[in-house]
């Protein structure tokens, strides 16, 4: 077919609609098994940005089917030579880097200097990935018998399906697909229902780059009773053999589940209530700084925005003054039409009345609105202020419950040791922070906080392509993601043993010590009489 891809004339003047496609076995689909649904821009509810194919169960069953058929090939392939394919990606998305950004800023609303950071964290990602491609490393060992040879080596899983988020829909998905293929899986990717326009062109890049047929498959639609739940389900039927899901604590517990009775190993990142410590010596600037980006970057719709602000007392009114001061000035617009916005609209509809509902909780709770941010322009798209709650303890309900959105809490504390307290004083540990100069202190919060990342002078946020991002307790299992980290996620380890005796030697058997000398005569030591 055409590499043209189909759209439609859109008299908003934000661009064409566009026709977003699933992608199975190499073929380009326009329709789901439950026809079709529209993605609007969340800045503009009159603007269709695309309408894509709504898939089900016949899709994704379809999908694993295809990928199952290749994944033979494309594990056989060398290694290397899946790195090229990845290199050539990361090249086309370096060309197309812009045209990504402005689409992502129109299918979300993210501001586009954030958009344009989210397609540069696929490219970084898939720059270090080619370069895996020449290693891949396994080990030799030495074995206690002769002339024997141990190794290991990493293999491919199989099939894996992918679950990304919203929030990063070129990013993400980076993470999980490049990391997966590039090891000799094959891959059935579920976009959020919220991007499939970013989804299905970050697709044809890597046809582009030269991916077999059948090896990345793309479905779009709904999670529960969608596409979604189907790939899950699929890990009971033997359709995949590993689940990376960004998304919800509570959709992970279930991947979780189902994964452990099918004796798999899901990559869970989940969510976070990131708590965000400003210590009486701390450099207050840089603290309202970095406190002001880890709780409204992307309007609080990360997985690491800051959700507790944890203050020593002595510097909390100053703190509290220049905080609520500078988020009250922060400009909130459609960034389609205005670069300097500081942060867009929310995502979805579901973001927003949690968020609104987030109001009535805290306020029955106890605590006071430092900040009261409310609904924005409601006629024309999702936009809201910045909310502040003052007056919070680590107990109450918004201080425990994630909330994605521009909405933060204060906390006050006496000292450090109440400070980590209350940084750990939440369910979750996915990232964390502390702003001090007190290297002990420094030192202290990085070895005892839970949380499976640590800032220290800086925020909540950001990651970079060649470090591990992952977290613990209620924000994921265990599993890594990004950097070295990731490859063991994505392979299982086998061990080689090469016998070149001609004979059958047994370890632990065969290796008694032979010959043993006699020793000093320890008993002519001891005392006498």
């Amino acid at each position: 077919m055409s590499t043209a891809l189909p759209t439609r004339p859109c008299p908003e003047g934000y661009g064409p609609t566009l026709v977003a496609h699933a992608f199975i076995g190499g073929e380009w689909r326009e329709q789901g098994s439950g026809g079709v649904f529209e993605r609007r821009n969340p800045s503009n509810r009159a603007d269709l940005v695309a309408v894509a194919p709504l898939c089900g169960a016949a899709d994704v069953a379809q999908a694993c089917a295809a990928a199952r058929r290749a994944w033979p090939s494309w594990a056989a392939t060398p290694a290397p030579r899946r790195g090229a394919i990845v290199g050539r990606l990361a090249e086309l998305l370096r060309q197309r880097k812009e045209t990504l950004a402005r689409f992502v800023t129109r299918e979300i609303g993210k501001p586009l200097r954030e958009a344009r950071g989210s397609v540069q964290e696929a490219i970084d990602t898939a720059e270090f990935f080619q370069s895996e491609g020449r290693r891949l490393y396994g080990q030799t060992v030495p074995s206690e018998l002769p002339l024997k040879q141990l190794y290991t080596f990493r293999r491919p899983l199989g099939v894996v399906g992918a679950i990304s988020a919203g929030n990063f829909p070129i990013a993400v998905p980076s993470w999980k697909l490049v990391p997966a293929l590039l090891c000799g899986n094959t891959a059935v990717w579920k976009a959020s229902d919220d991007t499939p326009g970013i989804a299905t062109l970050f697709a044809r890049l890597w046809e582009e780059a030269g991916l077999p047929p059948g090896v990345l498959n793309l479905v779009h639609g709904a999670g529960k009773g969608g596409a979604g739940e189907a790939l899950v389900d699929a890990v009971r039927t033997g359709g995949v053999d590993k689940i990376s899901f960004t998304g919800s604590t509570e959709v992970g517990r279930h991947i979780g589940e189902v994964s452990g009775r099918a004796l798999q190993v899901p990559s869970l990142e989940l969510g976070g209530k990131n708590p965000l410590v400003v210590m009486a010596d701390a450099n207050l600037d840089a603290a309202v700084e970095g406190a002001l980006w880890a709780s409204f970057g992307t309007g609080g719709q990360r997985c690491t925005s800051a959700g507790n602000i944890v203050l020593d007392r002595p510097i909390a009114a100053e703190f509290r003054r220049r905080f609520v001061a500078a988020a009250r000035a922060l400009k909130v617009g459609d960034p389609s039409r205005d670069e300097t916005v500081f942060y867009g609209p929310m995502m979805n509809e579901r973001f927003l009345k949690g968020w609104l509902a987030q109001r009535e909780v805290g306020l029955a709770e106890g605590a006071t609105l430092a900040l009261d941010g409310s609904r924005l322009a409601p006629d024309s798209g999702w936009f809201v202020g910045p909310r502040i709650f003052d007056g919070v303890r680590i107990d109450m309900r918004i201080a425990q419950e994630e909330c994605f959105g521009p909405t933060v809490n204060l906390v006050e504390v006496d000292g450090f040791d109440e400070a980590l307290r209350v940084a750990n004083g939440t369910p979750y540990g996915l990232s964390s922070a502390v702003y001090t100069r007190n290297a002990q202190w420094m030192l202290r919060f990085q070895t005892d906080i839970r949380a499976g990342m640590c800032s220290i002078n800086n925020s909540t946020t950001g990651a970079e392509a060649h470090l591990p991002f992952g977290g613990n307790g209620w924000s994921g299992n265990g599993t890594r993601e990004s950097g070295i980290w990731v490859l063991d996620a994505y392979t299982r380890w086998q061990a080689v043993n090469v016998d070149l005796s001609d004979s059958l030697q047994l370890a632990q058997i065969d290796t008694a010590a032979e010959g043993a000398k006699r020793g000093l005569d320890w008993a002519a030591l001891a005392p006498k009489g």
